[in-house]
């Protein structure tokens, strides 16, 4: 009986215990999709689920003068939007050109508010990858050898490379060279620019939807893309005065309308997240897609 009463009281003394873990474990909530991940925040397109935790190739696609709506008016363009995910609130950073390439490639457009020539000092995301052991290029249509010299259709103010440090790096290479190593060794950072026409600088819009048709499926079809790889493909300044532009996100993970306000810094924060290296200048503070492309699980579009 001592016994019994002993067991009583002890049975007694850890009841408040044992109901209080219960109730905390059954207030403890399942691992939630949308909670976790990152395509689930208002704005973002559905997500699909992937194999890895991070892509293994970038490639950057970057066309001249067009608004958003007649971006998507064109065929082809219009078709990858639909297949893929389009950023439907992304934005210049005014004119000309050059500031916005190089908003692109550092995170800042230095004060610069023309297409001259200005000796930058030696940075850029070529230089930070560069000194991580990160491999890249940049494809230019024109290209033949000379940052400084190579005949239209090149533009000198289409290469931010070559203003950072003063130099022409041997990482620009001409456009021809993408096929090649589309087919063998993708560097992790493919930055393509076509020349003046192809661009829809001097051509307009419907060239260069015309041009991608033939370049996205060679991307697309590579085994650098296929292996979680994304494809960005964007406009330096639009058309309109309006500073709206698309951003096309060519990715088996992702589809829809991504509402989210971005600009080119948010390419740039992309880019560098995707790729491990430290952000760069005025993109440390922007919106970046990384999460939205590591997303392993599928949640609802919205935006």
């Amino acid at each position: 009986m001592i016994c019994n009463i002993a067991n009583i009281r002890i049975i007694r003394a850890l009841a408040p215990l044992l109901a209080g873990l219960l109730l905390a474990t059954a207030c403890q909530p399942a691992q939630s999709r949308s909670a976790s991940s990152p395509t689930a925040r208002s704005g973002v397109a559905s997500a699909s689920p992937s194999a890895s935790a991070s892509p293994s190739h970038v490639f950057v696609i970057v066309l001249e003068n067009a608004s958003y709506r007649s971006a998507l008016a064109q065929p082809y363009i219009s078709s990858l939007a639909s297949q893929y995910a389009v950023a439907t609130n992304y934005h210049d950073l005014g004119n000309p050109s050059l500031p916005n390439y190089l908003a692109m490639t550092s995170g800042s457009t230095w004060g610069i508010r023309d297409d001259s020539y200005h000796q930058l000092p030696a940075s850029g995301i070529g230089d930070a990858l560069t000194n991580a052991g990160v491999s890249w290029k940049a494809y230019m249509e024109g290209f033949t050898g000379d940052c400084f010299g190579s005949p239209y259709p090149y533009a000198l103010k289409h290469n931010p490379f070559a203003y950072y440090g003063g130099q022409c790096p041997a990482n620009v290479v001409p456009l021809s060279a993408l096929a090649t190593d589309l087919n063998g060794n993708t560097p992790q950072l493919s930055w393509i620019t076509p020349g003046m026409c192809n661009d829809g600088h001097d051509c307009g819009v419907a060239r260069a939807d015309a041009w991608l048709s033939r370049v996205v499926p060679q991307i697309t079809s590579s085994a650098a893309w296929q292996q979680n790889g994304v494809l960005l493909i964007t406009w330096d300044e639009s058309s309109a005065g309006d500073g709206r532009v698309a951003l096309l996100v060519v990715t088996p993970r992702l589809r829809g309308q991504i509402s989210t306000p971005m600009d080119h810094f948010s390419l740039l924060a992309t880019v560098t997240d995707q790729l491990g290296v430290a952000r760069l200048g005025q993109s440390a503070q922007s919106p970046s897609l990384h999460e939205q492309l590591q997303a392993q699980t599928t949640a609802p579009p919205s935006g």
